[in-house]
């Protein structure tokens, strides 16, 4: 059971819980002022017989007058200020001497929660990942702005550029025979140009690519896996097939046989002092890993930061970064 909110000690260990926990509800407070005093009770009091401590979902509390690093990182104004995040996000807020508002962020808390029990207990195929996140990082797909999204050369008979961020298992995986195809293959050859601008700018850790190709050997039709792959950031649009192939990348990758995991999901670590402050990013895949003429792609995801949980870089030590 969830009742008492824990002290935050330090911005290290703010940093650990948020990581570490999918729910977690943050009050910050001052213990001069009555307010703060008034929501810690009613946020403790309203949480009492939720389920789910420790991994699933964490109360907190953070007195502004001792750790105002972490105030500072979140642009604290008014008291009491109460925060809600999942998976890392910042979901919703409440500032000042607001209970109706602290209420209603409270109903949203245990519908959160609910949601994430039953996903768990179900295995539900909305939450399928296609490898595990680095560790201090989240899942910002979500970041992608589908409508402004373009992708290039892509047989209109597979999926389009949607079935890419998917959150859902892909059907390769699930065993019985897809009702429509939820990956992307190439068309005139096997070349894909994605460009992907984003609703806020992020920092990029790692890029996720799933590619499930069909496994029959004698089909010489059958599409390949992305071997060579080219990233370029803050584009205002997309690049040309020419212009990609001429232009320097941000970073040029090579994919072998051994980056593939079961699941058909290659993570591939980015050059992260690159990859700071972007709001867009192009994906061109230059070749794949064959002698076909098709190159299939089915989910990407993209790891890193971003809004809120970006600022927490103030409180990291640089040192501590993959890639620094």
């Amino acid at each position: 059971m969830v009742s008492a909110a824990v002290e935050i000690q330090s911005p290290a260990e703010w940093s650990s819980l948020l990581d570490a926990t999918k729910i977690v509800v943050v009050l910050f407070y001052s213990p001069s002022n009555a307010a703060s005093l008034e929501a810690i009770h009613i946020l403790e009091h309203h949480s009492q017989g939720l389920e789910g401590h420790g991994t699933v979902l964490e109360l907190a509390k953070v007195n502004v007058d001792e750790l105002k690093a972490i105030k500072s990182a979140y642009s604290i104004t008014q008291l009491p200020t109460t925060m809600l995040f999942q998976n890392g996000k910042e979901i919703d807020k409440v500032s000042g001497d607001n209970v109706p508002r602290l209420t209603h962020l409270i109903e949203k808390l245990k519908r959160a929660v609910d949601s994430a029990k039953t996903e768990k207990a179900s295995g539900s195929s909305s939450s399928w990942k296609g490898a595990a996140l680095p560790r201090g990082y989240v899942d910002v797909t979500d970041q992608v702005e589908l409508n402004r999204s373009e992708l290039l050369n892509v047989d209109t008979d597979t999926g389009g550029v949607r079935v890419l961020f998917s959150s859902e298992k892909p059907s390769a995986l699930s065993g019985g025979k897809a009702t429509a195809k939820d990956w992307v293959e190439s068309d005139t050859d096997d070349q894909l140009l994605l460009f992907m601008p984003f609703q806020s700018m992020l920092k990029l850790h790692t890029l996720q690519i799933t590619s499930l190709p069909p496994t029959d050997d004698d089909d010489d039709e059958a599409p390949m896996r992305p071997k060579t792959i080219k990233l370029f950031v803050n584009k205002p649009h997309n690049l040309g097939f020419d212009e990609a192939e001429d232009l320097q990348a941000t970073q040029d990758i090579e994919l072998s046989e051994s980056d593939w995991n079961k699941e058909g999901t290659a993570s591939i670590p980015l050059r992260y002092v690159r990859f700071q402050n972007i709001n867009t990013l192009v994906l061109f895949v230059v070749n794949g890993d064959g002698d076909s003429e098709k190159v299939r792609i089915d989910r990407l995801r993209l790891i890193g930061e971003s809004g809120a949980a970006r600022d927490m870089g103030k409180l990291e030590k640089i040192g501590d970064l993959p890639g620094e």
